[in-house]
């Protein structure tokens, strides 16, 4: 696989205007995963039959007694008005409640803040600890939109790439290597969005250990806590590693776990300093969250686990399904996921080959490929960092992943 550095555009962006557009806000990229639904929804629209492997979006519904709490909360006045910025009491209280349940860390319900999504809980604690010219380590292939809120803060991203060989994941020796006076924060997401690894026990205490020890922030996203697979375990890293917890941001929401994406509910939790900066940061931003949302999270959180085993039960038997099948296209490397609800294959083998005519030189190009000619859409490498990987979703109906993944055997099996 081949890596960049991320942000690079920016350097070219930074010094050129266009149509009075600010730079800094010009030089955001689209979602690519976003991108890549956007146009298989077109085609559908066309009236073709895509398959999307492209959106990071469980295909359950979201559970019944959580929808009534809502239904409920609309019909309370209260909930018509403003609330406080930092999320409701309540709600942060379940929150506290339900991380000491669920990894076993202790928190106080003033130092979490509910945020409009996981996404702005990213933004948010980037924003309260990145200054200009800071670096912030972030290992590859990463989510999309990592990146994107370092270089609005004036924050340099430091990719530090991963490959299958060792397990999409990054190494002490590594992040040293990396380390100069300017590194400010590590970005650590465990279970991972794209790659699906899981970081076992050893080299959490190992990593967070590390940044104790040189006095880097940790901004570790949880949100995928419940979906493991196998032997894989979620460990939070400010429980194993307690000395971090001053410098560390734990960033978590309802949407992959409750199947609430469309809710926008997420939250930070972290020391009270950087909590109350990222408070002051959003009331100015966008307030409280949406006051319906919150009660239905409120009733997500506080409820059982029944709904996420059931989910996870079905993740698991699709991952090991796509797994077997895309292990059979001959140039394609697939680790066995160990958790959120993503496959990551190793595409570069593929690349070159004569597929009818068409030589594919990048996964952007393979990508374009199989939208094409086969109506499946995957997420290129390059939407993560490094090019020569596909980043596939396994969180779609059985008979939608077995068609999706034939047709793509079909096609490239050459």
């Amino acid at each position: 696989m081949r890596s960049g550095r991320a942000g690079a555009h920016y350097a070219h962006a930074m010094t050129t205007t266009s149509d009075g557009i600010s730079r800094r806000v010009g030089a955001i990229a689209p979602s690519a995963t976003l991108a890549v639904t956007a146009k298989a929804a077109a085609l559908r629209a066309a009236g073709e039959k895509v398959i999307s492997f492209g959106a990071g979006e469980p295909d359950f519904a979201t559970p019944d007694h959580i929808v009534e709490a809502a239904v409920s909360a609309c019909r309370d006045l209260k909930n018509h008005k403003y609330s406080g910025v930092g999320g409701l009491p309540e709600l942060r209280e379940a929150v506290a409640a339900k991380t000491l349940r669920d990894s076993g860390l202790e928190v106080n319900p003033g130092d979490v803040l509910i945020t409009n999504g996981g996404k702005h809980a990213v933004y948010n604690a980037v924003a309260a600890v990145v200054d200009a010219g800071d670096e912030v380590l972030l290992p590859a292939p990463y989510w999309t939109t990592y990146p994107e809120p370092i270089a609005l803060s004036g924050g340099v991203a430091v990719p530090l790439l991963t490959t299958a060989t060792n397990g999409f994941r990054v190494s002490v020796e590594q992040l040293e290597a990396a380390r100069t006076s300017r590194t400010k924060a590590l970005v650590f997401v465990s279970p991972s969005n794209p790659t699906g690894a899981v970081y076992p026990l050893a080299e959490i205490k190992e990593i967070g250990t590390w940044a104790a020890d040189n006095g880097i922030w940790v901004l570790t996203d949880e949100i995928y806590e419940h979906l493991t697979y196998g032997d894989a375990q979620h460990h939070s890293m400010p429980v194993v590693v307690p000395q971090i917890r001053e410098h560390c941001i734990v960033l978590n929401g309802v949407a992959k776990t409750y199947a609430m994406t469309g809710w926008r509910v997420g939250w930070m939790i972290g020391p009270s300093n950087a909590v109350a900066a990222a408070r002051n940061l959003q009331s100015h931003c966008t307030s409280n969250v949406c006051n319906v949302a919150q009660a239905a999270a409120l009733a997500a959180v506080s409820g059982s686990l029944d709904a996420v085993a059931q989910m996870r039960s079905h993740f698991d038997r699709r991952r090991l399904t796509m797994h077997r099948l895309l292990s059979g296209i001959d140039g394609l490397v697939c680790p066995e996921p160990q958790g959120a609800f993503y496959a990551y294959p190793d595409a570069s083998g593929l690349l070159g080959c004569d597929f009818g005519g068409v030589r594919p030189t990048s996964t952007l190009e393979l990508a374009d490929l199989l939208l094409e000619r086969a109506k499946v859409a995957v997420v290129p490498g390059e939407a993560f960092g490094v090019g020569g990987g596909l980043r596939l979703s396994f969180a779609l109906g059985d008979d939608d992943l077995n068609e999706g993944v034939n047709r793509m055997v079909e096609l490239l099996s050459v």
